[in-house]
């Protein structure tokens, strides 16, 4: 299956590009997906403890189950003030 993954903020330099095409067997999870990310790009990695990812509008966790040519947010922590 197909996922489109997009990346922002400080993820996006590092990711070099705003989004991503992924292939993804079917019933793969959040997991599989990150663990696929890292793969094709290291310099992720480094944030895997604290990214979030998004699926539609909801925060979604690494045991999520991905849908054919879902839309998928990789964001770095949110800050506020």
């Amino acid at each position: 299956m197909r996922v489109n993954v997009q990346f922002f903020s400080q993820l996006r330099e590092l990711a070099g590009a705003s989004e991503l095409t992924l292939d993804l067997p079917d019933g793969a999870a959040v997991a599989d997906l990150l663990r696929q990310l890292y793969e094709r790009i290291p310099a992720l990695g480094k944030w895997d403890n604290n990214i979030l990812v998004g699926a539609g509008v909801d925060f979604v966790g690494r045991e999520y189950l991905l849908q054919p040519n879902e839309q998928i947010a990789i964001m770095p922590p949110v800050q506020g003030g």
